[in-house]
C-alpha cells in the first residue's frame, strides 16, 4: 500500500475527520473561526538545506531559522517533486505530482480549474494572500489567493522580455557557467525584490492583528538565495576565507553516470577554478544570511503583533542547489542538494521540538495546512498530512517519495524514488543510479551496476515506473510546448495587460563589485 493511501486509511490526525468539509451555519463558522490557526508559510528560491544551521552546517549564520527549528520540526529528508521551480510549486499548491497537473516546465502553465489549498482555505473563510513569489504563468495571477501583495517578479508570459537585467533572466545563470563567472559582492534587483517583499509582509501581519474574527493565511515567497551569486559586500567578505570546497574522492569523475557528464559538459563546469568555486559559494551562504534576516523581521512583526501564539509557521523551499556538492551546481538533478528541501514547522508551544528522520515530500505541506485548518481536503491531492509525524505519532509512515523532471538537451526523462535507506533515480532509456544513503550519504558510489545490488535495483525500478510513463509525459510535454509557443507568439503581439507585474527600481543591478 502506498503511504499516503496507508494514511488516508487510518486517519491523518487527531482532527475529526467529519469536520472536514462539512458545511456550518455562518454563526458555527465564526465561532469556531477564532480557534483555527493562522498560517505564516515563507518559501525561498533555491536554498539547499545542507547550507542551514540547523540541518548541520557549522558556518553559514542562520539565526533566525535556527531559532524557528529549535522550537518547532524540523524535517530532515524532504523533497520536492520536481527540482525546477514551477513544476515544484504548482506540486506545493495542489499536492500532485508534475505528471498529474501537466506541469513539468517553467514556460508550463497550472490550468486554473485545478484547486489549491489557498482555493480550499478561501472557502472555509480564511483570508488568504500571496506576498511575493510563487512564478505563475499566464492571466491567473491569483490560483485561490484573496489578495495578491508584490507582484510577479517574472513575465506573466513566457519569453515576454524581464523588467530585470539579462543576467536576471529565467535560466540564464545555468544555462552556462555564466552565474559562476558573475559570482562576487554587489547587488541585484533581487535583493530589491525581497525587500519589498518583507515590507508587504509586515504590513499584512499589522493590518491581520486588528481583525478578530478571521483566520488567515500568508505565503511569502522570496527569490533569494537563487543565483547568480552576488550577495552583499558585507556578507561576501565574511564567508570568503570561511567557506569549504566540496571534495570528490580521486576517480569520482570518472564513474559518472553518462547523463551526468553531459549534463556537466553542457553547462561548462568540468574546469572550475577553486577560487571560483569559493567565489561562488561565499556568495551563496551570503543570499542564504540575508535571507535569514529578512525572515527575523517577519517573525518579530508576528511576535510584536500578538499572532504567534495561534500562528503555524512554515518554512520551506522550491528546491535546492548544488553549489559545487558532487561537482554540480545549480538544480535539475537528483543529487540531494538539488531535490531536497529544507521544511521547518512551529505552532507555539503545541509540539514537541523535534527532528524527523521520516522521508517527506513537500507535496504533504498543504494536505497538513487544509487538516489543520478543517477545510475540505484538494479532492485530487496525493500528498498526505504530517501531523502523525508533528504529533510524534507516526502511526506507520511509509518512507517514501517521488521526483521527476523532463526531458532536456541533455538528459532524457527522469523519475526518482527515495525509500527507507534508498535512491533510486531512472533515466528513460538509460541505465539509473542507485546509492545507499545511509552508508553513503554524499552519493559517491553509484550501486546501480553492482550485481550484489540487483534485487534492491529490480524492487525500486518497478516501483519508480509504476503508474508513469516517459513515452506519455513526453507526449504531453510536446503538446504542451506548441501550446506554450502560440501563447508566447500571442502575447508579444497583442501585449495584454499585466495584471501583478513587479518592476525593478532604477539602479537595482550593481554587480560584482571589487573585492
Amino acid at each position: 500500500m502506498k503511504r499516503r493511501e496507508f494514511l488516508k486509511s487510518v486517519g491523518a490526525s487527531g482532527y475529526a475527520a467529519v469536520q472536514l468539509g462539512r458545511t456550518q451555519p455562518a454563526s458555527h463558522a465564526e465561532s469556531e473561526a477564532k480557534e483555527r490557526p493562522n498560517f505564516l508559510i515563507m518559501m525561498s528560491d533555491q536554498h539547499n538545506p545542507h547550507v542551514l544551521g540547523c540541518y548541520g552546517d557549522p558556518i553559514v549564520k542562520t539565526p533566525n531559522l535556527d531559532a524557528l527549528a529549535s522550537r518547532g520540526v524540523t524535517f530532515r529528508h524532504n523533497y520536492c517533486a520536481s527540482p525546477l521551480c514551477v513544476p515544484s510549486r504548482t506540486a506545493f499548491l495542489t499536492a500532485q505530482e508534475p505528471a498529474k497537473t501537466r506541469v513539468w516546465m517553467n514556460e508550463d502553465t497550472l490550468c486554473s480549474n485545478i484547486p489549491t489549498f489557498a482555493h480550499s482555505l478561501g472557502a472555509a473563510g480564511y483570508d488568504t494572500a500571496l506576498i511575493g513569489r510563487m512564478h505563475f504563468n499566464g492571466m491567473d495571477q491569483w490560483h485561490g489567493f484573496g489578495k495578491r501583495l508584490v507582484g510577479s517578479l517574472l513575465p506573466q508570459y513566457p519569453y515576454l522580455k524581464p523588467p530585470l537585467s539579462p543576467d536576471l533572466w529565467p535560466g540564464a545563470e545555468g544555462r552556462s557557467r555564466k552565474g559562476i563567472d558573475l559570482a562576487g559582492p554587489g547587488k541585484t534587483a533581487y535583493q530589491a525584490y525581497d525587500e519589498d517583499v518583507t515590507e508587504a509582509a509586515i504590513q499584512f501581519l499589522r493590518e491581520q492583528a486588528k481583525v478578530t474574527n478571521k483566520p488567515f493565511c500568508a505565503v511569502v515567497g522570496f527569490v533569494r538565495p537563487h543565483p547568480p551569486f552576488v550577495c552583499s559586500k558585507t556578507q561576501w567578505d565574511y564567508y570568503h576565507d570561511r567557506v569549504s570546497i566540496p571534495e570528490v574522492p580521486s576517480t569520482y569523475f570518472q564513474h559518472l553516470h553518462p547523463a551526468i557528464q553531459r549534463w556537466r559538459k553542457m553547462r561548462g563546469i568540468e574546469d572550475i577554478t577553486p577560487e571560483e568555486f569559493r567565489r561562488a559559494r561565499a556568495a551563496y551562504y551570503g543570499l542564504v544570511t540575508e535571507l535569514d534576516i529578512r525572515i527575523g523581521r517577519i517573525l518579530g512583526e508576528l511576535e510584536k503583533q500578538g499572532l504567534a501564539r495561534n500562528t503555524v509557521i512554515v518554512y520551506t523551499s522550491d528546491h535546492g542547489e548544488m553549489a559545487g556538492e558532487n561537482g554540480m551546481w545549480w538544480k535539475q538533478n537528483f543529487y540531494e542538494g538539488s531535490v531536497t528541501v529544507p521544511l521547518i514547522m512551529s505552532f507555539a508551544d503545541r509540539w514537541v521540538p523535534a527532528q524527523r528522520r521520516e522521508v517527506t515530500s513537500l507535496i504533504d505541506v498543504a494536505p497538513t495546512i487544509l487538516d489543520m485548518a478543517q477545510a475540505m481536503p484538494l479532492p485530487e491531492a496525493i500528498g498526505s498530512s504530517l501531523l502523525p509525524l508533528l504529533e510524534n505519532g507516526n502511526v506507520g509512515w511509509v518512507n517514501e517519495a517521488f521526483s521527476e523532471c523532463r526531458p532536456e538537451l541533455s538528459v532524457p526523462a527522469i523519475r526518482m524514488i527515495r525509500s527507507g535507506r534508498w535512491k533510486l533515480v531512472h533515466f528513460d532509456g538509460e541505465r539509473p543510479q542507485l546509492f545507499d544513503l545511509q552508508n553513503d550519504p554524499h552519493e559517491f558510489n553509484d550501486l546501480a551496476e553492482d550485481v550484489g545490488y540487483a534485487e534492491v535495483r529490480k524492487t525500486l525500478l518497478d516501483r519508480v515506473l509504476s503508474g508513469w510513463s516517459a513515452e506519455d509525459g513526453r507526449i504531453g510535454f510536446e503538446r504542451r510546448m506548441a501550446s506554450s509557443e502560440m501563447m508566447s507568439k500571442w502575447a508579444v503581439q497583442v501585449r495584454p495587460p499585466l495584471t501583478a507585474q513587479w518592476v525593478a527600481p532604477p539602479g537595482a543591478n550593481r554587480f560584482p563589485e571589487a573585492p
